[in-house]
């Protein structure tokens, strides 16, 4: 279809990158194939000066911003959204923190404590989604789970190690 509004590849920048352990790089995995798999994506200047999907994506941090690097099928860049992060460190912060239980509890906890954090851990997650949602309002139209998925790329972009 010429008019496919969706993600059809995405990269992250390996120098925003400088630390992941096995389980932020499964995250990291699992988030991209499901995006690929399923989502939906029109951003909304270029749509509105014709552009069609299917979109590469180009994910960055830079100075505090999101960079969004949004180019066709064919790597012609379309353009390129900044969006600060300023609303986000403390939801990235908090899914770290619940991240990191989770993952130690998988190893040692009961399965009602493993629910119980990843109910928490979930919860986190839809409020950045929301977020994030809310900040490509009018720049990018996407639905909730490419929100989610997007927030997981996101907080893989502020690891430090």
């Amino acid at each position: 279809m010429a008019d496919d509004h969706r993600i059809a590849h995405i990269s992250l920048d390996e120098e925003t990158i400088i630390w992941r352990n096995a389980d932020v790089e499964q995250e990291r995995r699992v988030a991209i194939f499901d995006l690929i798999e399923e989502n939906s994506f029109k951003p909304v200047r270029s749509a509105a000066r014709g552009a069609t999907g299917p979109y590469r994506l180009r994910l960055s941090v830079h100075e505090g911003r999101l960079v969004m690097d949004i180019s066709s099928e064919g790597d012609e860049l379309l353009e390129t959204l900044l969006i600060g992060l300023a609303r986000f460190r403390r939801p990235i912060r908090e899914y770290f923190a619940i991240c990191d239980s989770y993952y130690q509890a998988i190893r040692k906890a009961t399965p009602t404590e493993i629910e119980t954090i990843d109910m928490a851990r979930r919860g986190i997650h839809d409020h950045a989604a929301e977020l994030l949602l809310e900040r490509l309002e009018g720049k990018v139209e996407t639905d909730f789970a490419t929100a989610r998925r997007l927030f997981t790329l996101i907080c893989v972009l502020h690891i430090k190690g």
